[in-house]
Parts: C-alpha cells; sequence; structure tokens
C-alpha cells in the first residue's frame, strides 16, 4: 500500500509519523527495548502527546533478529499467529558505545544509532545487510480512522528480491506491488493462492513478517531503494534472517517455520487423474490404466476428481452410487494393480450435503455475526465452510474422511482454502477473521494430514493441496493450480513454484499439459518432459482427459522415456528429499539458490536445478529452440553424454524425446536398477556415474532407505590416474561408470575400489 506522493508528499487523507531519534535504549533479559518519539525531543514540553513507538528488539534463534513496532499495546490481540517452530529466546550480547547500542545473535547483529536521527541497521559478518533509515519505519494514520504501520528496508544497486509465496509475476520481484493475500485467481494473474510474506535477496539475508493478516508490500516500487511492509493496525513484527548464503537463510526460516515432512517414495512417480468434468467410472478409469500397461507407461498413483462424490453434494464424502455401487471392491481392484489411491475434498460443505443439517445443529460451520451460517454460493450452492477452529468440528471433519482412507484411499488432494470471509463472521475461538483468512489453509490441510499420517503410519502422509501460508510447508505436497494449456502458464507455473521454493517450500508439482482448455500436442510432450522432472508429476485437466494417446503416439513415448527416467532417478531424488526434509533446501531449486556467487544466475527463471546437480531447462516453444545458462565447469548432457563447457549461454533446439538436461561437473549421480517404480531398493544394483572428476578432487552421493534413513555413503576421489571409491554401507550388484572413461563392477560388500583411468 502506498502512502506516499513522490519523495516529499503524502497523499490525500494520510497524517505520517516517522521515529525522529532512539530517545532511551533499555536491556531487559534478552532483548532492547527502544522508545523512539516521532518529533525530536529538545525541552520537556516535546515529551507531551505522541505518538511514541516502541521497537523491541530480540533473537528467536541464532542468526535471527526479530523486530517489533507497536503504537498502542491495550488492543484486543486475536489470533491466529504463524505457529513458529522455535520459542523462547536465543542466546544474545549487547554492547553499547557513545554512538550506538547493538544486539548480536551469533554473526547477525542490529545497531541502533544513538545520534544523528533515526536508522536501525543490520550486519552479519562485519558487512551491511539492510537498515531502515529515514521516514522507513512509519505510524500512519487516515483520515478515516484507519491505522497502519510499515517499515522499508533499504536494497542496495544490483539486489534481487524473491520469494512472497508461490507468485506467477516476473520472478525478480522488484518493482512489484504485492498484496500478501490468498485468492483463487489462477496462474495467470497477479494473486497467489499460496501467498507467504517472506522475501530473500541476493545478498545474503531474508525477511520474514511475521503477520498472518493482509500484509501489503512494495518492492521498490513506491521507493525504488527499498522494500515497503505495511499491514493495517497498531503492530508489526518482522524477522531478519541472516545467511550468508540463500541456502543458510533456508536452514533458518524452515528452524522458525517448521521443516516439510517427508512425503513417501512412491509419492514421486507418475499420477493419473480422472481430470475435472469429463465422465469417469470405473470401467473409463480401469480402461485408462490398461491403456497405460498397454504402452509400457508405469502409472503409481491414480486419482478420482471433484465427480467420484454426486454433483451438488459436494462434500460428503461419499462416493456417488449411480457411478460407483462398490467402492471398496474398485478400490482393492486397483491396488491389486500395486496403484494408490488419491480423492479430491475440499472444506466447504453445500446445503444439499447430508452433513449440512448436522453441521448447523452442532456449530461446525463459520457463522455469521447475528448468529446463523455464513453462506455463499459461490463454488457449491449454499455452501458452508467448516470453522477448524472448533475442536470438535475438526475431529468431525476428519471422521469423514478416516472411513475414506480405511477404505482404501491413500492421499487426499485438499483443494480450495483461498475463498474465506473476513467481513460480518464470526470464529469458533474468537480469532480475527481478517487474519484467519490466509491461515484457514494452514488449519485445513494440518487437519488432513495429521489424520492421513495417524491411520496410514508416519512417513506415509501426502497431500495435493493448493493453498497455503507461511509454515504451510510441513503438510507436502503442493502444487501451483490452475493453469491454461499453453507454453505462457507453463513457463508462468515454473516461475510460481521457484519463488515458492525460495519460501522454504521443499516439494511443489503443477499439471502435466495444462489444466484449462484442450492441451496442444505439442505443449503435453514439453509440459511432460518438465513435469517428470519435478518433485511430483501429476496429469490433470478440466474438460480433456490427460492420457498420451489422445494427442499422438509420440506423447506416450516422450511420457514413458521421462517417467522411467525419473524411477532410475530415485536414488538420487530421494536423496534431495531427504535434504527438504531435514534442512529445508528444496529439491527443486532456483539458479540463485545453488549459484549465488554467479550474477549471471540472479534473473534466470526459465531453467532450475532439480537436486543439487541436474540443470532442467524445459522447453517453452512449439519448434523446440530453448535458451539456457550453464555455470562454470565442464557439464554432461544425462541422455547423451555430450559435454558442454560452462559459463556461457547456449540456444539449441530440441526433438520432443529431449531437453536440456545436464550434469553438473564432479557429480557422483546414482542411478537405480529399477525404470517402473520409484519406491524400492535404492542401493541394489546400482550405477554410480562419475561426471568430470578433476585431479585431486573428490565428491559423494549419499542413499537412504525408504524411511529416510542413510543406508550408504559413496566417496569418488581422482588421483594419480585413477579414481579411488570409499564405500559406507553395502551395495548389492552395483556398477561404477566413469561418464566418457571405463566401467566397472564392485564386488558385494566393498569399502573400497580402485578403477584406473
Amino acid at each position: 500500500m502506498k502512502f506516499t506522493d513522490g519523495q516529499w508528499l503524502h497523499r490525500p487523507g494520510i497524517t505520517a509519523h516517522y521515529p525522529a531519534e532512539a530517545y532511551d535504549i533499555s536491556a531487559e533479559k534478552d532483548r532492547l527495548v527502544i522508545h523512539a518519539p516521532t518529533r525530536p525531543i529538545k525541552h520537556r514540553g516535546d515529551t507531551l502527546q505522541g505518538p511514541l513507538l516502541t521497537i523491541t528488539l530480540s533473537s528467536p534463534l541464532e542468526g535471527v533478529m526479530r523486530v517489533r513496532i507497536e503504537h498502542f499495546t491495550g488492543g484486543a490481540q486475536a489470533g491466529p499467529e504463524i505457529p513458529l517452530q522455535v520459542t523462547g529466546d536465543a542466546g544474545v550480547r549487547i554492547e553499547r558505545d557513545e554512538e550506538s547500542t547493538r544486539i548480536h545473535s551469533g554473526e547477525l547483529s542490529a545497531r541502533v544509532s544513538q545520534k544523528n536521527g533515526w536508522e536501525l541497521s543490520f550486519e552479519s559478518g562485519g558487512e551491511l545487510l539492510t537498515k531502515s533509515a529515514w521516514r522507513g519505519m512509519g505510524y500512519i494514520q487516515h483520515e478515516d480512522g484507519g491505522t497502519y504501520v510499515h517499515e522499508q528496508l533499504s536494497i542496495r544497486v544490483g539486489e534481487s528480491v524473491y520469494g512472497l509465496g508461490e507468485r506467477f509475476t516476473a520472478f525478480v520481484k522488484n518493482g512489484q506491488v504485492i498484496e500478501n493475500d490468498n485468492k483463487d485467481g489462477g496462474t495467470g494473474c497477479e494473486q497467489a493462492y499460496k501467498s507467504v510474506p517472506f522475501y530473500m535477496t541476493n545478498r545474503g539475508y531474508g525477511v520474514l513478517v511475521n503477520e498472518t493478516g493482509p500484509v501489503s508490500f512494495e518492492i521498490a516500487s513506491e521507493k525504488v531503494s527499498r522494500v515497503q511492509f505495511s499491514i493495517p493496525g497498531e503492530s508489526l513484527e518482522y524477522f531478519v534472517i541472516a545467511g550468508p548464503t540463500p541456502k543458510d537463510v533456508l536452514r533458518r526460516l524452515t528452524a522458525l517455520t517448521g521443516r516439510p515432512a517427508l512425503p513417501p517414495a512412491w509419492s514421486f512417480g507418475l499420477w493419473l487423474s480422472t481430470s475435472f468434468t469429463t465422465n469417469y467410472d470405473e470401467a473409463t478409469c480401469t480402461k485408462f490404466i490398461e491403456g497405460m500397461e498397454e504402452r509400457d507407461l508405469p502409472v503409481h498413483v491414480f486419482h478420482f476428481d471433484c465427480f467420484w462424490m454426486r454433483e451438488f453434494d459436494w462434500c460428503n464424502f461419499e462416493w456417488d452410487p449411480r457411478v460407483f455401487p462398490d467402492p471398496g471392491a474398485m478400490l482393492k481392484r486397483f491396488h491389486e494393480r500395486g496403484l494408490k489411491i488419491c480423492v479430491w475434498i475440499n472444506p466447504y460443505i453445500g446445503q444439499r450435503s447430508r452433513l449440512f443439517a448436522e453441521g448447523v445443529e452442532k456449530g461446525y460451520f463459520i457463522k455469521r455475526t447475528d448468529g446463523g451460517v455464513w453462506q455463499t454460493d459461490l463454488w457449491q450452492p449454499g455452501m458452508a465452510i467448516v470453522d477448524f477452529t472448533n475442536p470438535e468440528a475438526r475431529e468431525w471433519y476428519a471422521s469423514h474422511l478416516r472411513g475414506l482412507l480405511e477404505m482404501g484411499v491413500d492421499a487426499l488432494k485438499t483443494d480450495f482454502g483461498e475463498r474465506i470471509p473476513t467481513e460480518g463472521v464470526v470464529y469458533h475461538d474468537g480469532s480475527d477473521p481478517v487474519k484467519m483468512h490466509n491461515f484457514y489453509s494452514i488449519l485445513y490441510n494440518e487437519c488432513v494430514f495429521d489424520l492421513v499420517r495417524e491411520i496410514r503410519g508416519e512417513g506415509e502422509a501426502v497431500l495435493f493441496a493448493r493453498s497455503s501460508y507461511a509454515s504451510g510447508q510441513r503438510f507436502p505436497t503442493h502444487w501451483g493450480g490452475d493453469c491454461w494449456s499453453n507454453f505462457e502458464s507453463m513457463a508462468e507455473s515454473l516461475r510460481g513454484g521457484l519463488s515458492l521454493s525460495l519460501c522454504g517450500f521443499g516439494f511443489w508439482s503443477h499439471d502435466i499439459g495444462g489444466f484449462e482448455g484442450p492441451s496442444p500436442a505439442s505443449t503435453y510432450k514439453r509440459w511432460a518432459a518438465f513435469g517428470l522432472l519435478s518433485s511430483h508429476s501429476r496429469l490433470h485437466g478440466s474438460t480433456s482427459y490427460r492420457v498420451p494417446w489422445v494427442y499422438d503416439e509420440e506423447a506416450s513415448d516422450v511420457l514413458r522415456l521421462f517417467t522411467k527416467l525419473k524411477c532410475r532417478l530415485m536414488p538420487y531424488l530421494w536423496a534431495a528429499a531427504v535434504t527438504a526434509h531435514r534442512e529445508g533446501i528444496p529439491t527443486m531449486r532456483a539458479m540463485m539458490l545453488e549459484f549465488p556467487g554467479d550474477p549471471a544466475c540472479d534473473n534466470l527463471d526459465r531453467q532450475y536445478l532439480l537436486g543439487g546437480s541436474l540443470l532442467v531447462a524445459p522447453v517453452f516453444s512449439e519448434d523446440g529452440s530453448v535458451d539456457y545458462y550453464l555455470p562454470a565447469g565442464r557439464w554432461t548432457h544425462l541422455l547423451t553424454g555430450e559435454v558442454r563447457e560452462g559459463g556461457r549461454w547456449y540456444r539449441e533446439t530440441y526433438e520432443c524425446l529431449s531437453l536440456p538436461l545436464f550434469v553438473r561437473p564432479g557429480t557422483v549421480l546414482p542411478m537405480g536398477g529399477c525404470d517402473d517404480r520409484p519406491d524400492y531398493e535404492y542401493s541394489k544394483e546400482l550405477t554410480l556415474r562419475l561426471y568430470e572428476l578433476e585431479d585431486g578432487q573428490s565428491a559423494s552421493c549419499q542413499l537412504h532407505d525408504l524411511q529416510g534413513r542413510p543406508s550408504a555413503t559413496v566417496t569418488a576421489t581422482r588421483k594419480s590416474g585413477k579414481v579411488v571409491l570409499d564405500i559406507e554401507g553395502n551395495l548389492k550388484g552395483a556398477t561404477v561408470e566413469i561418464v566418457g572413461g571405463p566401467s566397472a563392477q564392485l564386488p558385494d560388500g566393498a569399502k573400497q575400489f580402485e578403477l584406473n583411468l
């Protein structure tokens, strides 16, 4: 939200108050409390009347600084709040001199100037990260009675801003105005299903605004050398999170807000959907599954979309008896084919649902201020919304899902959760409806995820969720929502996924082929390659099926190649998944995350790293032409073995059965021995491929079992014309292959092995 009119003036109706000085600074336990009048205090008379701002600095975690700005503190403090995973204060060190006071948390420090006006600066390792300077922090009064608090943090020349949730606009957010407000807008606009009030920059830090309400960001837009964030009310809280690398920022962010659960390995396979408004019954679904089997196209999860329930009855969580007379037997037959099953749900109960009257009677829905149930016709006629702040409503909702899971459903697609009212409504626990609008998705997905984990067991829970907010990465996985079936939407989907990954979300997917409209064969085939080189892969559409033979037979060839490739890459991808779970580093990584020292990577949004070693540049053109950049070093194409020198751009044309897919130099890439399923014993029948290992260099890979526990580590060192492998753990039937050189069979149980070049 903009408050100023250029550099000097304010917009009509705005009265702004800015800290003029740090009048007094006191140390209270592990924090600093600063009282900042909004005019210079020259004599006692200046202390009369306000505003007076109170700024509190503390640290919940080493390398993280909390800043809380407050005007009036006597108002009601209704929730919800972001559920931080770290409580209490980290140990801090406070220093004072005549010029300033500093509070240190590890390498990060906040410095408050005691002379020459107001300035709050943040430094790490002796380097300035950002600061709140003249007219940066502010308390705003509007003539209509509304109040706001804002902060403006400086950005330097060449500093780029990323993140802020799943944003489909430009990857670098400089110049954008972003409203932190979940909306059901599709991928082709500035709205987002997953707003996250966090950004990071390419200068070694990130900022999390610790608010669930509608934070408004002006990113080098109102003040071109600053990022402003503001919120209605009397207070504002944010964290400055130090690096120095982008990965370090994400490690600290996810330590603060939560790390992703580890999804089951089977969920990394290919998901086939009925699509949305198509006709489907068991015979139709079986025909699709048999068609995939006949064409040697591995499918691992079958998804039933909305019409598994009867129309107008969404949600009653009952199979439509006209179409599915014996769903339990059907699910058993699908399980016998080796398939997992997912079904669609949402948190809305239509008026015709058998559950509606019960929910009204027992008070399980969001209510109007007059005591009635809030209802709308937008989506399901007369629908109400489950109030997840009510423990009984939460259990009631989960109880109806419990029967589905016990019947044989393995995963749930938690759709919607964005169209949550903010005015004229009341929650069971008294939550602020404005703050609850974004946070609702957290309660919704948490309820469902916890139930799946309870029924299926630890490590077997997975969702396919559309809406989320800060901390929502704890309940994977998420997909990008409604996109058009064209190359433009394919590219905007990737931008959204990369932006979300820079907010701590480790697993992400999208609708292969696009959702809205018929997908041209060329788009479908290119999207299939992209989709199967994502953490999770689903074929899904709106009005048309997404089985490949409805496009052309080459589409089947493309889908087969990349599905089987993904299965063989699972030892590598699973290690990346474990890293996302344990450290918060996403499986799909923006180039700037993996190569922060290469300025050519700062703006790249049409390519990414899958894990730490595979560079993927999807093709976004009908003729197969693609531009991509390789960082320094000798990169090897995974499919062809061709070597490209890095540190430069390439423009090439690729057939549909390929794309730029390069292995990073100095990589030990574990390729599995199974190409028809994602969940198998990764240390058995393994091929260890060594890429461009320089003399004196070592590289390693780690293997894990299906519970994410380390099972083996292989370290390769090149020296004196040979490669030495050191092996911890046991490998069975493994082969080592120096790409472009010799290969050999490893003896079972070997702890060291030498291969002459």
